[in-house]
């Protein structure tokens, strides 16, 4: 069965043959531990805060436990993106899982809320080689026919941890120690370092034409990459927050990245091995799978985000009940990305993924019409159809980019993909946060969309009318912020349509790969 892309025969690493099966199951199992933790650490902390801001202090900066891991995840995926193309994926796993392991067993030592937070930066640091890494030997691993099934196991294992996060966080800090959230990670790390380092086997690597340029570093490329990433993410994470979005800290923030950027294109035409290299947008369909996942990550913040606070608020269910209401999503996208490759193999990936994202702007738009207050399956059905679209929409968009550039090429198109993604989370928590406070105050004179949850869970201090108008409130709220979200599946329908090329340029890998 030949994939209805174009293919083209790729030379050196990219078309050697993929690791034997019997050699996979150890490195499989590794990718799925890194996974994991990458994933967990994203969320677990969230439902221990109480107890973590009642022995160390620090109520005023917690939010910086959050936001600091983002920010190191975020900035650092293009950098070990492209020391994996340089140097290989196994020493930049090590690496990161070395540092990720370092940064939890600090993070368990923390004495104050400022190391906490400096120590859950680290923790960051290692993070992003987790993400990258992973999905790039991901593809390494498996040839295009086979990709969809190690891709649905991470997307299970990511949506798994995910879910699971905050009942963990709540579980080991209420009957333990908050510090076991970290602590946690030690074993399940230290396992996924032995089967990498014992069992992961890179293809051989062919001789650059200039090696002493191969294996020279980009520092100044990777220090404005750094530094603009950490100036927008900020302004992006704590505008609205922190401060207001037209007080001096945002402007300045977001005008000192405009010029670091700036800085960061005219450093990294100069460099010989640039770490953003400029074919990541100058080839059409890199730059569409680009541009597509980060209107992804824009539109997931509405399910994500908003969904909880809409399922304990509005419908009244417990945060047990509103996590399973999201975790159908969680269910169905996994199922519908391992059986994409059915449909991809038969239309293309371009067609699959407009499929795809066609159902989920559906979806979106049919949230606002669910009545109120509604039943708790109503949201719950949309959730699953949601996820069973956005598995036709995201995994063939990635397997298809990762299959369009050989070996050498393949960490720094995985990075680039992940990272818009990851930026585009950080705007859409940004600019729908923005949406939902304006409706909120447009109807209720003031308040933010967290106050005002927080006001339902105490019910003897406000009259019928009062919780009545708040809950009709958040859910008017919650609806703007679900045609917003439809608005970015537009956004990325429209790019697949103009910009992606009709058929992705696949290169031939190995024997059987195409066929």
């Amino acid at each position: 069965m030949t994939d209805p892309s174009t293919t083209r025969t790729g030379t050196g690493p990219a078309s050697a043959p993929a690791a034997a099966p019997a050699r996979r199951g150890p490195v499989v199992a590794a990718l799925m531990l890194g996974m994991g933790l990458a994933a967990l650490d994203g969320t677990i902390v969230s439902t221990a805060v109480p107890q973590i801001v009642g022995d160390l202090g620090g109520l005023a900066v917690f939010s910086w436990l959050f936001s600091g891991y983002l920010l190191a995840v975020t900035v650092t995926l293009p950098v070990y993106g492209k020391l994996s193309d340089t140097f290989g994926r196994k020493p930049v796993l090590v690496a990161g899982v070395v540092l990720f392991l370092l940064g939890s067993l600090l993070c368990a030592a923390a004495w104050n809320m400022a190391s906490l937070i400096a120590f859950r930066v680290v923790q960051g640091l290692g993070g992003g080689a987790l993400q990258g890494t992973v999905q790039t030997i991901a593809a390494d691993l498996y040839p295009l026919k086979e990709r969809p099934k190690i891709q649905a196991k991470l997307s299970s294992v990511w949506a798994a941890s995910s879910v699971a996060g905050p009942a963990a966080g709540g579980l080991l800090a209420g009957y333990a120690d908050w510090r076991w959230i970290f602590l946690i990670n030690l074993p399940v790390g230290l396992v996924a370092l032995w089967l990498i380092c014992r069992h992961l086997v890179e293809p051989a690597r062919t001789a650059p034409a200039a090696p002493a340029a191969r294996g020279r570093i980009d520092w100044a490329g990777a220090l404005c990459v750094f530094a603009t990433g950490v100036l927008l993410l900020t302004a992006l994470v704590q505008g609205g927050v922190a401060w207001p979005w037209l007080s001096a800290p945002s402007l300045g923030l977001l005008g000192g990245a405009a010029v670091l950027g700036a800085v960061t294109v005219a450093v990294e035409r100069r460099a010989a091995e640039p770490i953003i290299p400029g074919w990541v947008w100058r080839r059409r369909t890199i730059a569409a799978v680009n541009l597509a996942l980060g209107a992804l990550g824009l539109l997931m913040v509405a399910p994500t985000v908003f969904l909880p606070t809409y399922a304990q608020s509005v419908l009244g269910l417990g945060p047990i009940a509103a996590g399973f209401v999201l975790s159908a999503m969680t269910l169905s996208w996994p199922v519908s990305a391992a059986l994409s490759n059915r449909v991809y193999t038969r239309i293309g990936f371009r067609r699959t993924a407009i499929l795809g994202i066609s159902g989920a702007l559906l979806v979106l738009l049919a949230f606002p019409l669910l009545p109120f207050p509604g039943e708790p399956w109503q949201p719950a059905l949309l959730m699953l159809l949601l996820g069973a679209a956005l598995g036709l929409f995201q995994l063939p968009l990635i397997v298809g980019v990762q299959s369009t550039v050989p070996y050498e090429e393949r960490g720094t198109t995985t990075a680039s993909v992940l990272f818009c993604r990851q930026v585009g989370q950080s705007v859409g928590a940004a600019l729908f946060g923005a949406v939902a406070n304006g409706v909120l105050a447009a109807r209720l004179g003031g308040g933010d969309l967290d106050t005002l949850a927080r006001a339902l869970d105490a019910p003897e201090s406000l009259t019928a009318g009062a919780m009545d108008g708040l809950r009709r409130a958040i859910d008017t709220a919650v609806d703007y912020v679900f045609v917003g979200a439809a608005g970015a599946a537009a956004l990325a329908l429209l790019v697949l349509l103009v910009l992606a090329p009709r058929r992705f340029p696949v290169l031939r890998e190995g024997a059987g790969d195409g066929d």
